[in-house]
C-alpha cells in the first residue's frame, strides 16, 4: 500500500450560509489538495462531518470528489460505525471502484471491551473487498484499541493493512511500531506528533491542517521519511502555533476558519457544532498573515 505513505488528508465537507452542500467549495479544496503535493485523500471521515449528511448528500460529495480528482490522487473512503452489522452491508452493498482502501473508526459509544473490538474488525474485514485502515480516536470512541488488539487483527487478517494512531501517546505507536507485522503501516491520526511518529518509524499522517497548508505540511512529512530531522522540524515548528488553534474549539470549526481565511470555502458547519468564535478566528487570520 505505497499510495498510503505520506500525507492524506481529511477532507472537510464545505456547507453555504443556509447549511447546504457546498459543492463549489468542495471542488477548490480537492483541487488545493492536488495543486501542492498532497499524496492522497480521506474523504468523509470524522472531520467531513458524516454523521449530519443525508445519504444523498454523501453520494453526492463522493461523485464530486472522484470527478474532480479524475484519478490524480488515490482517494480512502470512511465507511465504520458502531453497528457492525450496518458496516458490513454497507461494505457489501457501496461501489468501492474509485477508493483505494477503507478507513473504519473503531466502533464509538458502545465502549466494547478489546475483544468485541476484535470481532468488529474480524466482521469488516472478511466484508470488505478492499484494504482496510483501521481507526483508533479514543478521545472520540471512548475505548482505546490497545496495541495487542492492532497487532493481532493486523497479523489475523492482511486486507487489515493500516492503522490510523490518533491515541496522541508516543509511547503507544512505539509499541506498535516495535511489534507490528512487517508491511503493516502506522500512519499518525494526530497533527501535532506526526513528524515524531514519522521519525519514531511511522508511514505518515492522515491530516487535518494539512488541507490547510498542504505543500508545507506535506514537506514536511517527506522530510522526516528522509530522515532530514532538521529541516523537517523546521516546518514542523513553523507550523506549530497553527496546529493549536484549528483544535482549540474543536474540529472541523477550526479548520473550516482557516479555510476562509484561505477563500476555499466558508467557515459553516452543522448542528450541534458551532462555527469558531470571532477571537479564534482573529487567531487563525492572524497566523495566516504573518507565515
Amino acid at each position: 500500500m505505497k499510495e498510503l505513505i505520506g500525507t492524506g488528508v481529511a477532507l472537510v465537507t464545505p456547507f453555504n450560509d443556509d447549511k447546504s452542500v457546498d459543492f463549489e467549495g468542495l471542488k477548490r479544496l480537492v483541487n488545493y489538495q492536488i495543486d501542492n503535493g498532497i499524496n492522497y485523500l480521506v474523504l468523509l471521515g470524522t472531520t467531513g462531518e458524516p454523521a449530519t449528511l443525508t445519504s444523498k448528500e454523501k453520494e453526492k460529495i463522493k461523485a464530486t470528489v472522484v470527478s474532480v480528482n479524475n484519478g490524480r490522487l488515490p482517494i480512502v473512503l470512511g465507511i465504520g460505525g458502531n453497528n457492525t452489522m450496518a458496516v458490513v452491508e454497507e461494505l457489501k452493498t457501496t461501489d468501492l471502484a474509485d477508493y483505494c482502501a477503507i478507513l473504519s473508526v473503531s466502533p464509538y459509544y458502545n465502549k466494547p471491551t478489546q475483544e468485541g473490538i476484535y470481532q468488529h474488525f474480524k466482521a469488516v474485514a472478511e466484508a470488505s473487498p478492499k484494504p482496510i485502515i483501521l481507526y483508533n480516536v479514543p478521545s472520540r470512541t471512548g475505548v482505546n484499541v490497545e496495541p495487542n488488539t492492532v497487532i493481532r487483527i493486523a497479523t489475523n487478517f492482511k486486507n487489515i493493512v493500516a492503522i490510523k494512531e490518533a491515541a496522541g501517546d508516543i509511547i503507544q505507536v512505539q509499541r506498535l511500531l516495535q511489534h507490528k507485522p512487517k508491511d503493516f503501516l502506522v500512519i499518525s491520526g494526530d497533527d501535532m506528533i506526526a513528524l515524531p511518529m514519522v521519525l519514531a518509524g511511522g508511514s505518515g499522517v492522515i491530516s487535518v491542517i494539512g488541507q490547510g497548508f498542504p505543500k508545507l505540511f506535506s514537506e514536511m512529512i517527506q522530510q522526516g521519511l528522509k530522515g532530514d530531522v532538521k529541516g523537517a522540524n523546521k516546518l514542523h515548528y513553523k507550523v506549530m502555533d497553527s496546529i493549536d488553534y484549528i483544535f482549540e474549539e474543536g474540529n472541523p470549526a477550526g479548520i473550516k476558519s482557516l479555510l476562509k481565511t484561505l477563500n476555499i470555502c466558508e467557515e459553516n458547519v452543522r448542528l450541534p457544532l458551532v462555527n469558531a468564535s470571532y477571537e479564534l478566528q482573529q487567531k487563525i487570520s492572524n497566523f495566516v498573515a504573518n507565515n
